[in-house]
């Protein structure tokens, strides 16, 4: 590929953020779509941001640079605002078709109303009326695993790991408590470490929960999983998203790869099962991500004839980010 691109063979690129170091002889346009990832910042040594590489390379060759997003990073939409970039908007769906319609579900008025599920009863009924229709839906929740975290009742020792000081993560496929940072894992014990109860509890929700409850609930749909955890093995990732464009899926669960730039158009419903685990992480992002991550996930609903309906659960519906989501 680098002697293909240093001897003007391949006159087009497409690559990770480590295309942009190849040796380009005439280099004249550089694009950068979803330029809000995260991925575009080199986390490991070298540690680089991409859009400032390409921002360079573009003042030395003359190269134009295109930075495309649906949700552009606030830096970056403040800089076309002000001038300094040339500011291109799309404000109307493909072939002007309308856009989903966006629900907040309040978890709160669920909970005490008695419903302790994880889905709401309006985004179940609409689940239903999907399939009943020939639909696929799509569910979203940035976490894998079964449950997020395992503590006792008694003492409030929680489960974490031995390098990274973090909760352990519990697998049901594999019934072991995993670290999703260093990969860490032990078995799962049924008495507290710490004091010896027997009041050692699973909480918190990941996609292995969502896909439990679905199969409970919708035994006759057909249901993939996409996360860390099911995309491990190569062309895992292609395999999972071929077989849902073509219809031998009803239902897609997944994390945060399941909400970016797909094109399926039988999806009529989105469900966004917590939108407050993206607000409340510890990033002076998170109101950034949260609202990119719904944003994305919504515009995957009713990609085909327009319309369609994406429902955003929280407990906390009246949070500005989320107003901003609802209001496009």
């Amino acid at each position: 590929q680098y002697k293909k691109i240093y001897n003007k063979d391949a006159l087009v690129t497409l690559g990770a953020r480590s295309a942009l170091f190849y040796p380009y002889k005439d280099l004249g346009l550089i694009i950068m779509d979803e330029c809000h990832e995260e991925s575009y910042k080199s986390s490991s040594t070298p540690r680089y941001d991409s859009i400032e590489v390409a921002q360079a390379i573009s003042a030395y060759t003359g190269a134009k640079l295109v930075l495309g997003s649906a949700t552009p990073l606030a830096e970056t939409y403040y800089e076309a605002l002000e001038g300094r970039y040339a500011l291109l908007q799309m404000p109307e769906r493909i072939f002007g078709r309308a856009l989903p319609e966006i629900k907040l579900v309040d978890m709160r008025q669920e909970l005490y109303e008695g419903n302790r599920a994880i889905l709401s009863r309006a985004l179940e009924k609409n689940i239903f009326e999907a399939l009943e229709r020939g639909e696929q839906i799509i569910l979203f929740l940035n976490r894998r695993g079964m449950y997020t975290f395992v503590f006792c009742r008694s003492c409030g020792y929680a489960e974490r790991c031995v390098n990274c000081d973090v909760a352990l993560t519990y697998h049901d496929d594999t019934r072991r408590l995993k670290c999703h940072y260093c990969g860490y894992e032990k078995p799962l014990t049924h008495t507290c470490p710490n004091c010896g109860s027997e009041k050692i509890r699973q909480a918190g929700t990941g996609t292995e929960r969502i896909e439990a409850e679905i199969k409970q609930k919708f035994p006759y749909a057909r249901i993939l999983r996409m996360d860390r955890d099911t995309t491990t093995t190569k062309h895992a990732f292609e395999e999972i998203t071929e077989k849902f464009k073509n219809h031998e899926a009803d239902i897609l669960i997944g994390t945060q790869m399941v909400v970016k730039g797909f094109d399926f158009p039988l999806v009529s419903v989105v469900g966004v099962v917590l939108a407050d685990q993206a607000l409340n992480m510890p990033d002076m992002y998170a109101s950034f991500r949260a609202f990119t991550l719904a944003y994305q996930a919504a515009g995957r609903s009713g990609r085909a004839g327009g319309g369609g309906v994406a429902y955003i659960q929280t407990y906390k519906p009246e949070h500005y980010v989320l107003s901003y989501v609802r209001a496009y």
